[in-house]
């Protein structure tokens, strides 16, 4: 299919009352009425998703993940279905389906399952038809023929996923802030937009706590050269741009930047970690692996891991990691019998940690980052408990209450404020 397809996508911010999705129908309208075909992917209308959850632990403690997929994925139904009948009304055809109907195929894991194949006979059809196509994002078919979601901000990935499957020149992802920022303007409110950021930067942005775009809708785009526009579904202005790394280089290089300071893209933060220690692990060939195994095999994403040296040979370490808060207990009971059956003394969680990370590409060429990050962190007096580093990305495990002092420091003192600021009223980047 040519470049005059566009995906565009609407977060649930964007569909949240009948007025919302009028003002989304006219926008995909005026796509078609420019010459492209569009397809479109809609979210559950605001706050729906969270009042089916609540629904489903009105009835139950533990909701079987089967059942939870069945209901979650009709809130974006309901969307689709609503923004058809809005789109007929201002005279062209649309047609909404499921993400089932759409043909997108994933693995049999329930609540986080992963697209598989995007088989879009049905969707070409429509276009070729001169039909708006409006898919249900979020969620899919598997496998076993069951309806599956694909996790918080799975919609993002549905239309990603969608835009390289119909060769899409770009996929927009319309939300209810202007792009990406250098940091949350909720707590730095100073912070920049960035025009144009590279997949590397934007994942480790997403892996790392910004919560624009979901880190899988990213590493789709990467891996298939979708071109991603991050913008707001009610101002009409350039958004951010997710692009490869040389096209944001050549961007950046366009700018006025000095050639002397480290090239920081964004300080990002996350106050959603816990941090999870063995005391006693054996000093035996396979402990961790059976650790992390159990870890993989329950779905639970483990971000930093420490684990420390015995003093000598056959001396038990004792091992700590961090994994999202709401896998904290899934964590703990998947570990149960690795802790039984390697005799590890002990297990602990702490819930109350954060996490705030500086992210740049320039980081590769210059030295000297880590040192000024620790530094700027020790004069605000914030113990860093954790560390993690790439390339492109230093991560710093704190106390949950300072992640925002450590945010504010580190923003400013890498150069990022500028007067570009916005006070949303919506939670600022929040998944829908």
């Amino acid at each position: 299919m040519s470049s005059d397809t566009v995906v565009m996508k609407f977060g649930g911010t964007s569909v949240a009352d009948a007025e919302r999705i009028r003002s989304a129908a006219k926008r995909i309208v005026a796509k078609r009425e420019a010459g492209q075909r569009v397809v479109v992917v809609l979210s559950a209308r605001g706050k729906e998703t969270d009042r089916l959850i609540a629904d489903a632990y009105e009835i139950s403690e533990r909701p079987a993940p089967r059942e939870m997929d069945m209901l979650l994925s009709t809130g974006e139904r309901v969307s689709c279905a609503l923004a058809a009948m809005a789109i007929n009304d201002l005279g062209h055809e649309a047609i909404s389906l499921t993400g089932s109907q759409a043909g997108i195929v994933t693995d049999t894991s329930h609540t986080k399952a992963r697209i598989l194949d995007v088989r879009a006979d049905r969707i070409v059809e429509a276009l070729d038809q001169d039909r708006i196509v409006l898919v249900a994002g979020f969620q899919g078919v598997s496998t076993a023929k069951d309806v599956t979601t694909l996790g918080r901000g799975g919609s993002d990935t549905t239309a990603v996923a969608l835009a390289a499957a119909v060769e899409a020149d770009v996929c927009e992802i319309y939300t209810d802030v202007p792009g990406v920022f250098t940091s949350d303007p909720r707590i730095e409110p100073h912070a920049r937009k960035i025009d144009v950021v590279s997949y590397e930067e934007m994942l480790e942005m997403s892996a790392s706590g910004a919560g624009v775009l979901q880190l899988r809708s990213v590493e789709y785009a990467r891996n298939h050269g979708v071109r991603i526009h991050c913008r707001s579904s009610f101002d009409p202005g350039d958004g951010t741009w997710v692009v490869p790394e040389s096209e944001a280089a050549a961007a950046q290089q366009s700018q006025e930047q000095s050639v002397e300071n480290p090239l920081i893209t964004a300080v990002t933060h996350s106050t959603v970690e816990a941090r999870v220690t063995l005391i006693g692990v054996p000093d035996t060939p396979g402990a961790a692996g059976k650790i992390a195994g159990a870890l993989a095999d329950a779905r639970v994403n483990v971000d930093m891991i420490i684990q420390n040296e015995p003093p000598q040979d056959d001396t038990p370490a004792d091992m700590s990691f961090t994994v999202p808060r709401d896998d904290a207990q899934a964590a703990e009971e998947a570990l149960a019998p690795v802790v039984a059956e390697l005799g590890i003394k002990a297990l602990r969680t702490d819930p109350d940690m954060g996490k705030v990370s500086v992210i740049g590409a320039g980081m590769r060429t210059h030295p000297g980052v880590a040192a000024k990050v620790f530094r700027v962190l020790g004069e605000e007096g914030i113990n860093i408990e954790m560390i993690s580093t790439s390339p492109i990305k230093i991560s710093c495990v704190v106390a949950r209450d300072r992640v925002p002092d450590a945010v504010r420091a580190l923003h400013g003192a890498f150069g990022l404020t500028g007067e570009d600021t916005i006070r949303p009223e919506e939670p600022f980047g929040q998944f829908t």
